[in-house]
């Protein structure tokens, strides 16, 4: 009976994770380790680009990439994990009940934005934290035309100053006008808690979106929070209301809620604590990729992100790791130096920095074809050859 490495989630931690295991087995001629990705769908979906327009497009088919490589992929929803007896439970499309075992477990089940519980924000905000809720905010956008023009049809607020709340702003300009048309007096608010215009971004690619923000005629509501939200607009903490049909929010990112289910310790965004090999610290079977790990990136303080960037090396260490403790050969510690964030800043470019104190190397458009490469080309898995898959899975290809 072939051992098991279950892998949760098919996001990119989880996919590179299932690359990086059958790299591994294949590389030591193991065929007696059966590789099994559960998810939702078999599809990557490439969250990075839901800002995006044509949003339904943004994702992978994974079915004829994991026939390629050998991996099982179960399409279900993770319940429940039993470390203690080496099992999950999950439901199926029907709600059916099921069940898996397994011998080691990459924990890739990703993140999701957590709204706060204010009066209005159910029933009436809107996210593009998941392809679905991206496609309602779409479908939303188009509609607007349909109704009467008034102040409040053409104006977006955007809830949060971050790196989502910036693309998703700075693409709405395009996105409202593409809607409306060009002579609409449209609005885009970012309303954020921080001082100063991006503040949590640093000084070196403050400048870019402060000027990107000028030319495409966005407006900050600084040292500002959302108190209400209704079908006409939002209130803030402060009192001031801001009358708007469309209101995103894009902060409050926090791990899969199954890590609740192991042992372990977290950081306050629900992350595992894992050693330089990626294993949940405290527990011998089960390992963690992508949004739901808390690593050390190198040996100067800092962690991986929530990102892409950090969940592919991440999924392929995993990977990699976990094949190697199931079969007793010597892991390949974690190890992500160098970092770089690429923001993009709609119809004005785009910015990219490197180092964890984001030195400016590229801006406008020199850094808006880079951004474009970035998101339509590198991000998304290899083709369905078993080669190429599997050698695009090695753990010291650097992602940045």
């Amino acid at each position: 009976m072939k051992q098991h490495i279950l892998i949760i989630g098919a996001g990119f931690g989880g996919v590179w994770s299932a690359l990086g295991a059958a790299r591994l087995l294949d590389k030591h001629d193991r065929n007696d380790v059966q590789i099994t990705v559960l998810a939702p769908q078999a599809e990557l979906r490439i969250r990075p680009r839901f800002y995006e327009a044509d949003v339904h497009s943004k994702m992978a088919p994974l079915g004829d990439l994991f026939d390629a490589v050998g991996v099982k992929f179960v399409q279900g929803s993770a319940d429940g994990i039993d470390a203690q007896n080496k099992q999950v439970t999950y439901s199926d499309v029907f709600g059916t009940q099921g069940k898996l075992s397994y011998d080691r477990l990459v924990m890739a089940a990703g993140s999701r934005v957590v709204r706060p519980d204010l009066e209005g924000m159910l029933e009436h905000a809107f996210d593009v934290d998941k392809i679905e809720q991206a496609t309602e905010l779409e479908a939303h956008i188009k509609a607007l035309k349909n109704q009467p023009a008034s102040a409040a049809r053409n104006t977006v607020v955007v809830a949060g100053g971050g790196f989502t709340g910036i693309e998703t702003a700075t693409e709405m300009p395009a996105r409202l006008r593409a809607a409306l048309g060009d002579d609409a007096a449209i609005r885009v608010i970012v309303v954020d808690r921080g001082p100063q215009i991006a503040a949590s971004m640093g000084d070196g690619i403050r400048p870019s979106i402060i000027e990107a923000s000028e030319k495409l005629g966005i407006e900050w509501v600084l040292n500002a929070s959302v108190a209400s939200v209704d079908a006409n607009g939002v209130t803030l903490a402060d009192g001031q209301r801001i009358e708007s049909k469309t209101v995103i929010w894009t902060v409050g990112f926090r791990a899969s809620p199954l890590t609740q289910q192991v042992t372990g310790t977290r950081d306050p965004q629900g992350r595992l604590h894992v050693d330089g090999n990626l294993k949940v610290k405290g527990l011998n079977d089960v390992f963690a990729a992508g949004d739901v790990a808390y690593a050390a990136c190198d040996d100067i303080g800092n962690f991986a992100g929530m990102s892409c960037q950090h969940a592919i090396s991440l999924g392929r260490y995993a990977g990699n790791n976990v094949a190697a403790d199931l079969i007793g050969v010597a892991p390949t510690a974690y190890s992500q130096p160098k970092y770089v964030t690429c923001l993009d800043l709609g119809a004005w470019g785009a910015v990219y920095t490197e180092g964890w104190d984001r030195q400016l190397k590229l801006v406008g458009q020199e850094a808006k074809e880079l951004k474009t490469q970035i998101n339509t080309v590198w991000i998304y898995p290899p083709v369905a050859d078993r080669a190429i898959a599997l050698a695009a899975a090695d753990p010291s290809i650097p992602v940045a």
